[in-house]
């Protein structure tokens, strides 16, 4: 597996786009890939027991947030000899509020940044608190964490690859080559993502938008069940012309 850092219409008369063929889908070798997590230690436990033990298993990402157990997820991933996360774009809120609570604290505060905290055993803190209680909301989490996990956070690539299949968080810009692209776009999506398809025989897997069952459509594979909202995990297994889907 390979992993990197990237520095509509309406109307009557309004065409169908012409279908696209894709290629079968090549990985180099087997893995296997878990959709959002946020926080849902005792469902990723479950699901990583269900895959191949001796595969890679990349996480798309948002390990953390909404659900109560992040911290048990964050240190389990790191932990975990097979496991390799992408960065999400909850991941990058967390960061965001380490390196400027005053400027970036509330919002993470609204997207679930205050049950990671409470995982960590940080209260004290509310979605309208001052700055002074964001900076040391920040100070108790940098310590609740330690450094070795917050850089383990912050160094998490935004895109890995193996074969023609692509694994991002969000999405891609299907008319933009993949080495082409801003870290924002895979980390938060692109508008035209699921809605034309790629040109240039690359199957994307990714999470973030939710979707009732797992699915595989046009070069695009969504595996995002809203695991803290449905109790629902789940894992798609990539080999050679296949995908199995797997879900706790």
């Amino acid at each position: 597996m390979k992993y990197m850092k990237i520095p509509t219409l309406f109307g009557r008369n309004q065409q169908t786009p012409a279908p696209v063929t894709f290629p079968p889908i090549t990985p180099d070798t087997t893995f296997s890939v878990i959709g959002d997590v946020h926080g849902r230690f005792d469902l990723l436990v479950k699901l990583v027991e269900q895959l191949p033990q001796d595969k890679s298993i990349i996480c798309v990402g948002d390990l953390i947030d909404r659900g109560e157990q992040s911290a048990d997820v964050l240190r389990f991933v790191k932990e975990h000899p097979n496991i390799t996360p992408i960065m999400g774009n909850h991941e990058q809120l967390m960061m965001n509020f380490l390196r400027s609570p005053g400027t970036d604290g509330r919002r993470w505060m609204r997207n679930g940044g205050l049950q990671t905290l409470a995982s960590f055993g940080i209260s004290g803190v509310t979605e309208t608190s001052g700055e002074d209680a964001l900076a040391r909301a920040r100070d108790a989490l940098f310590d609740a964490m330690g450094e070795d996990l917050v850089k383990w956070v912050n160094q998490i690539e935004c895109i890995g690859w193996s074969g023609n299949v692509a694994v991002v968080h969000a999405g891609a810009d299907p008319s933009l080559p993949l080495d082409q692209h801003a870290p924002d776009t895979f980390i938060w999506g692109h508008k035209d993502f699921r809605r034309r398809p790629r040109t240039d025989g690359f199957w994307i897997i990714h999470g973030h938008t939710i979707v009732d069952e797992p699915r595989s459509k046009d070069g695009v594979i969504s595996i995002d069940t809203g695991a803290y909202a449905t109790g629902r995990l789940t894992a798609a297994i990539v080999s050679n012309g296949q995908i199995d889907f797997v879900t706790t």
